[in-house]
């Protein structure tokens, strides 16, 4: 009778184990003199405009923003004194992608019980492929703009796709991981798309 207990341990560890984060794409655009004229200047994070800048959540998302301009040498700063806006906007879609794998894959677990040749047997099975899956796309946005003039120096966009689950990272992980992934070899290649596990 081991079948059962290691059915058991497997679901244990299925249920223990947390899900891997979904890799960020991330793109940056920029020109050598907009990220001359940037420098490393005092910078102010804003929502953008069409942003509720007062939500609980918008505040999660310009938090994450400041921390990653603060650890590459911008210092923070208010409206009037900044040499630069951050504009972050964010954008999130839930749907239902009804495209099933090629084939399920199935996960079985067999034993036997008796003696030789007793032809008594217990066998435990589950499958992990096939069906419909929910997902949430995110999109954090960032443009930063010379204050005085508004013209973008640098602006970049990072997208994610995860499954919907109950046990999803909270929008602190999640803003957190997408700003490392925003910022990561700042400025970064203008146009080139990469994928930040």
């Amino acid at each position: 009778m081991r079948a059962l207990p290691l059915f058991a341990a497997l679901l244990l560890v299925a249920a223990a184990s947390p899900a891997l984060a979904a890799p960020v794409e991330v793109t940056r655009f920029h020109t050598p003199e907009t990220i001359t004229a940037l420098g490393r200047g005092a910078v102010v994070v804003i929502a953008a405009p069409g942003e509720d800048a007062g939500s609980l959540e918008s505040g999660v998302w310009l938090a994450a923003v400041q921390r990653e301009l603060a650890a590459l040498g911008f210092a923070a700063s208010t409206p009037g004194a900044a040499d630069a806006t951050a504009e972050v906007r964010i954008e999130r879609q839930n749907r239902r992608d009804e495209a099933r794998r090629s084939g399920p894959v199935s996960v079985g677990v067999g034993g036997s019980t008796g003696g030789w040749n007793s032809g008594v047997g217990l066998g435990v099975g589950f499958n992990l492929g096939g069906g419909a899956r929910d997902t949430v796309s995110t999109r954090l946005s960032v443009v930063i703009r010379a204050r005085a003039s508004g013209q973008p120096l640098w602006e970049g966009r990072a997208e994610s796709t995860e499954r919907s689950k109950a046990r999803s990272p909270g929008a602190e992980i999640i803003a957190a991981r997408m700003a490392k992934a925003l910022f990561s070899l700042f400025p970064g290649t203008s146009g080139e798309t990469i994928r930040v596990k």
